[in-house]
């Protein structure tokens, strides 16, 4: 016991709003407005007292400010692919936006496949009173679930709910099964606008890396698609066909992958059966597992095989060869996403993506 009254007697004392206050020579009610970003403090006040905190290194005690604005200053993710590259790097852009506007993020992962799971999470969340809710859902059926739902929390969405297939029986089923508007309304008496939808372009970002190969002079080019109830996959595979067809040329080969190397790896025969110059390949990771399989045949890349991915992995640049791809831009999705929350702007809808040309795709032989 001793041991420990000594411990903590040696700990330092915690920056308070008092010792701002005393720093900064002003009240500590202005400290307050400061910390509650009231309209009311002048810019010289309020820079004095940033400059004190900085110097206290003062950290604010966010439970209690909650307590006194009724503002939790949190925003939910809902997820539900958080082992995916795209999913996961969409997250890390949301976490750094909302850290950067003085908001701290919590992440309820949930089971995609499970109504039930997807109910909880949405209802952790609302319970711990989030004032926005950015969802990470690529899954078709849980887009289609989440549509047929009304929210008291504004709520921004990762994927565009237009892009669900018209008519599609699964999505259908999906979206009525069990819509009980499990998740609680902020305010039960008022009818909330519907989500905003924000989404990296797959579609165009798939036309741009079709079109490199069909620049190049390939016109006997396949793709890897992705899981086909993502909607990310049936984006890539929608500016794929749109591309191809807009240059008069239709696919020697679509083979669905898993986004995984070992689904690349597997897809491969069906590739060299149909003669296939060129792939264009949904993610790098099945990029990766093509690039294998396509050695182990004996193929020399690119002069008898030219690849492409989408996502630029931090890895991509260092595949044999160095992999041609679509970056996409997870850090101005973040920022985009949490300003909408916020109020700030009316982002466009959609965050272009760009090619990364590497030495993965040439001219066919």
């Amino acid at each position: 016991m001793t041991l420990e009254r000594n411990s903590e007697a040696a700990r330092p004392r915690a920056a308070s709003v008092f010792d701002v206050a005393k720093a900064a020579g002003v009240s500590h009610q202005t400290v307050s407005r400061v910390l509650n970003e009231h309209p009311s403090v002048r810019p010289a006040t309020k820079q004095k007292v940033l400059d004190a905190m900085a110097a206290l290194n003062y950290r604010p005690n966010l439970a209690a400010r909650a307590l006194v604005t009724s503002r939790s200053r949190i925003i939910g993710i809902l997820s539900t692919s958080s082992g995916e590259y795209g999913p996961a790097s969409s997250i890390a852009g949301v976490e750094a936006a909302a850290r950067s506007r003085g908001y701290s993020v919590n992440i309820a992962n949930a089971d995609g496949s499970d109504q039930a799971s997807i109910d909880e999470a949405l209802n952790h969340l609302a319970d711990l009173s989030v004032e926005g809710l950015v969802v990470v859902a690529p899954q078709l059926h849980v887009l289609a679930a989440l549509s047929t739902r009304s929210f008291g929390i504004p709520y921004v969405t990762l994927q565009r709910l237009g892009t669900l297939p018209a008519g599609d029986p699964d999505a259908a089923a999906a979206a009525s099964a069990g819509a009980t508007d499990a998740v609680p309304s902020a305010d039960p008496g008022t009818t909330p606008s519907p989500p905003v939808e924000l989404a990296l372009d797959q579609v165009d970002g798939a036309r741009m890396a079709t079109a490199h190969l069909i620049a190049l002079g390939h016109r006997r080019i396949a793709h890897v698609a992705g899981p086909a109830d993502w909607v990310d996959a049936s984006s890539r595979l929608a500016g794929f066909e749109a591309e191809m067809a807009a240059n008069g040329l239709t696919a020697t080969a679509v083979v669905d992958g898993d986004w995984s190397a070992t689904s690349g790896f597997r897809a491969s025969p069906r590739l060299l059966e149909s003669g296939t110059t060129a792939v264009f390949s949904s993610n790098d990771q099945m990029a990766l597992g093509l690039i294998h399989a396509f050695h182990v045949a004996g193929l020399d890349l690119p002069r008898q095989m030219s690849v492409v991915g989408f996502d630029d992995i931090p890895e991509a640049e260092h595949f044999w060869p160095p992999l041609t791809t679509v970056r996409q831009d997870f850090d101005e999705l973040g920022r985009r996403c949490v300003a909408q929350l916020l109020g700030d702007e009316a982002a466009p809808p959609s965050v272009d993506p760009s090619l990364v040309d590497r030495a993965s795709s040439a001219r066919p032989e």
